[in-house]
């Protein structure tokens, strides 16, 4: 008994109590939120559980017990089952996707009596373990191909099954491991490539049909062939340090396209594309000489580079209109300017933008919201929550629940920097992306900024699986936290 008592004592004595109150404060902002959000004209107990509020309440206490038992945890149970809880997800996961209850499209629910559970959710903190058991043994290195893969194999394998429950929201949320691969050696060119890739989608399908300068060259084509060609420059230029190679593929690639875009305006319209085409295989061709020659693999990881590139962007155009489903393709569509659709995929988001919007400097008041209380907003406590902030609290208050949600993050990546083995850190850098996406993406489409993906906004949206989910990650931490000056002998 008395190693316990000595047990619980050193835990609460050690334990960041930092992050514990902003847990408890966006716990606090989340329900009168979705208090805001739920209320009906002429309700007169919000506490009820027949009320969404009401069960939030439930929500609350049942994460924050929840957030106790993981307290009292030995904190190297975490790193001795990482490998069996990730795999009994993986095995839910992979069991959901037959599941026969389909909510809204999605089967990502199982459904058992009145309750609901979302395996997803739970899967992060499962997949964040497992990668940091992996990379903290002996001997893992970002730069061994074959380790990396590894790691990426234990982020993919969740993603897929998440997918084959029809939950794309859900499954984009692993990208967010790449953001902590990063951290941990990473090639940073890897990390670029997926930007470049988001880059020529965007710009690709943006102005695909948009013509150059009285020309018959497509500007969403040109631009990125061009931008291919910058890219490797630049990359040949930071990774090679070859000046030659920069100077003849500046004068061959990029002078050329240049010089032929003022050809077919000024003397014979003709499109461009078909010179960049040839200019970048050449292009190619050149950098793998260079790699055949001096046997630096540089040159031949540019060169993939590029040739990745192009079939990237010449398959976004299949992958927008063959592999996406129809409401996906409209919501990108929506969001890019090429369709508007208020009243339909475009819809949410109107009625979000005009929410906030009417909020003014500070808001309408508690439950004073007269489009949330009206019903215009879709999905307005879960995903759209966000929108009654803006609404009742005004620009003040939504800034507010921003800069909070950034003293967490940044207390989060502080922990995570102190901490003396790298399976917490890498724990912690798994945290702390999972919530800057969740954050980032969440706010970013209530305010149409980015695509409609359906993933909820941390200790805010309604529901008990989000919540138990971002408490388990984040209450996991901080117990591994707690322990950090242990000796693991």
């Amino acid at each position: 008994m008395a190693r316990t008592t000595d047990k619980q004592t050193s835990v609460f004595a050690s334990i960041d109590w930092w992050t514990i109150g902003i847990y408890l404060a966006l716990l606090t902002f989340g329900w009168i939120s979705v208090c805001g959000a739920s209320y009906t004209y002429g309700d007169t107990d919000i506490l009820s559980l027949d009320t969404r509020s009401g069960m939030q309440i439930v929500w609350i206490g049942t994460s924050i017990c929840l957030g106790f038992v993981l307290l009292m945890l030995d904190d190297r149970f975490y790193d001795t089952f990482a490998y069996i809880i990730f795999g009994v997800l993986l095995l839910l996961l992979f069991a959901t996707i037959f599941n026969p209850h389909e909510i809204k499209g999605s089967r990502s629910w199982l459904v058992m009596g009145p309750l609901r559970l979302q395996p997803a959710e739970f899967a992060k903190f499962a997949t964040a373990l497992a990668v940091a058991k992996l990379m903290s043994t002996y001997g893992f290195s970002m730069q061994n191909w074959k380790h990396f893969a590894t790691a990426c194999a234990f982020v993919i394998l969740p993603m897929l099954f998440i997918i084959g429950q029809k939950e794309t929201g859900s499954a984009l949320v692993y990208s967010a491991f790449f953001l902590m691969f990063y951290r941990e050696g990473m090639p940073g060119s890897i990390l670029f490539s997926g930007v470049a890739m988001v880059i020529y989608f965007v710009v690709g399908i943006r102005f695909e049909e948009v013509m150059l300068w009285q020309t018959p060259t497509s500007i969403g084509k040109f631009v990125v062939l061009l931008l291919v060609q910058i890219f490797s420059t630049a990359m040949v230029h930071i990774y090679c340090q070859d000046r030659k190679a920069v100077w003849w593929m500046t004068v061959i690639g990029i002078t050329t396209t240049i010089a032929a875009l003022l050809l077919s305006h000024f003397v014979y319209p003709f499109d461009v594309v078909w010179i960049q085409l040839p200019l970048s295989a050449m292009m190619v061709g050149f950098l793998i000489y260079l790699w055949l020659g001096s046997r630096l693999l540089n040159y031949f990881y540019i060169a993939l580079f590029a040739i990745g590139s192009i079939m990237f962007f010449y398959s976004a155009d299949y992958v927008l209109n063959e592999v996406m489903e129809p409401h996906q393709r409209v919501r990108i569509n929506v969001l890019l300017g090429l369709e508007e659709d208020l009243a339909g995929a475009g819809y949410n988001v109107h009625q979000s933008e005009i929410a906030i919007g009417s909020g003014g400097l500070i808001g309408k008041g508690f439950l004073n919201g007269t489009q949330t209380k009206l019903k215009f907003v879709p999905e307005q406590d879960t995903d759209f929550i966000f929108c009654t902030v803006g609404e009742e609290e005004g620009f003040i208050g939504a800034a507010g629940v921003l800069l909070l949600f950034l003293t967490l993050i940044l207390r989060l990546i502080h922990v995570a920097e102190r901490q003396t083995f790298k399976f917490g850190r890498v724990y912690g850098y798994c945290v702390v992306s999972i919530f800057l996406f969740h954050v980032f993406i969440n706010v970013g489409m209530v305010l149409g900024l980015t695509p409609v993906i359906g993933i909820p906004l941390p200790f805010f949206s309604y529901g008990g699986s989000s919540l138990w989910g971002f408490t388990l990650l984040l209450f996991i931490f901080l117990r591994i936290d707690a322990g950090r000056n242990k000796s693991r002998a």
